[in-house]
């Protein structure tokens, strides 16, 4: 078996051939394209055995947003080891060396990643840092508010015609919203890719376009889905996105989604845990809103990745900090921020408090409490009463929420 080696572009269709053997998905000709324009041969890893891809890893060169700020992060995906293959430290080499490339290379602070299964990703220091729910709901009994005079307008559209104006209102909105990653004109093509075999049945993706006072002011992606019973029409919504700058363009995208004619049903899988619509609807325990784990985050460069984001109070406290695959994280770091910015430097002063660097990602974009994760004996309590005096400052007005599988 050879080492770990960068593939090349014209490795790729062989790669894609990798990815449907192991995550039991159809290789279809028109996805791969779609998936070869954003490919980063030169982030990717790869190992061969007698000439054939056996394991894959590779990362794209995107923007996250995080409380406060936007910071380049490594978007780790294509993780594939060969059934033939596993249990044989494959993944380890492969997630050891990109996280050593990732630190070494300086520009990213941080790494993110969508875990197929939650187990494999903390033993290299990956923190569960933003969830997410589901819905799946009948709509017919769900009820919104009615809209205000001064609502705006709906109209509908083909996304592509579009794009400029989504990509607008969309980083407007990622401003304020931690886990959000950048698109630029590559990402925006692959977001707006509408491979027939990938809709699953579903019409093709539409527009819903809200233009209010002062211009177009919220979005939303979605597909339907028809089926028609004994009784009459059990048609679904099946949403993909929704972008809103104001209340009124929310409520407003919301309610055309649950009224749909000949539609009975909506699902929506990017639900926030402090989605508006959860306060909305008349009824939230009929939304059926499902729990799951959404991103998570490795911190590569701690000082560089702490001073980043911004912290919703003061804050002045040190940190020991553990990390067994990284070393130059490891030690006491002094941590002084607040709303407007922050700074942290190593120290030798004593700690305050202690933890590993899967714990400063469970913290990173605001969504896991300090409170929870010292509960939980995740992060130790050096001076009694840090802990109180210091988790307000990690949280964020908005929860993480993912808007995208990358």
């Amino acid at each position: 078996m050879t080492d770990v080696t960068v593939p090349r572009a014209e490795d790729f269709d062989e790669i894609a051939a990798l990815y449907s053997l192991t995550f039991h998905d159809d290789l279809d000709p028109a996805g791969v394209e779609v998936e070869r324009a954003v490919y980063e041969p030169e982030r990717a890893l790869l190992v061969r055995d007698n000439g054939a891809a056996v394991a894959h890893a590779t990362a794209y060169s995107r923007a996250l947003a995080v409380p406060g700020a936007s910071v380049p992060a490594a978007h780790v995906t294509g993780v594939a080891v060969a059934p033939t293959h596993r249990r044989r430290g494959l993944l380890t080499a492969l997630m050891r060396r990109q996280l050593r490339e990732v630190r070494d290379d300086g520009r990213e602070p941080v790494a993110v990643l969508w875990a197929s299964e939650g187990r494999i990703y903390p033993r290299f220091g990956y923190g569960l840092a933003a969830r997410r729910c589901t819905i799946q709901c009948d709509t017919a009994e769900l009820r919104l508010p009615e809209p205000t005079p001064a609502e705006g307008r709906l109209r509908l559209g083909r996304p592509t015609a579009h794009r400029a104006q989504l990509a607008r209102l969309y980083e407007r909105v990622r401003a304020d919203r931690p886990g959000w990653s950048s698109r630029d004109e590559r990402w925006w093509t692959y977001r707006l890719s509408d491979v027939p075999a990938r809709r699953g049945g579903a019409t093709e993706r539409r527009l819903l376009w809200h233009e209010g006072a002062g211009g177009p002011d919220g979005y939303a992606l979605f597909r339907s889905k028809e089926e028609w019973t004994p009784t009459g029409p059990r048609g679904e919504v099946l949403v993909d996105e929704v972008v809103a700058a104001t209340p009124e363009a929310y409520l407003a995208l919301w309610r055309l989604l649950f009224s749909l004619d000949l539609t009975r049903r909506l699902t929506y899988r990017w639900v926030a845990l402090d989605e508006p619509l959860l306060w909305l609807v008349n009824e939230p325990r009929m939304l059926g809103a499902q729990l799951a784990d959404a991103l998570w985050v490795r911190v590569v460069d701690v000082p560089a990745a702490l001073a980043a984001r911004r912290y919703a109070t003061d804050v002045d406290v040190v940190v020991e900090v553990t990390d067994e695959l990284l070393p130059e994280n490891a030690g006491r770091w002094r941590l002084v921020g607040d709303p407007a910015g922050a700074e942290c430097v190593a120290t030798d002063a004593p700690a305050r408090l202690a933890c590993d660097v899967r714990a400063l990602g469970e913290l990173y974009l605001g969504g896991a409490g300090l409170g929870a994760l010292a509960a939980a004996g995740r992060v130790r309590e050096l001076v009694p009463g840090t802990v109180a005096a210091t988790a307000a400052a990690f949280t964020w007005h908005r929860a993480p929420a993912p808007m995208e599988v990358f």
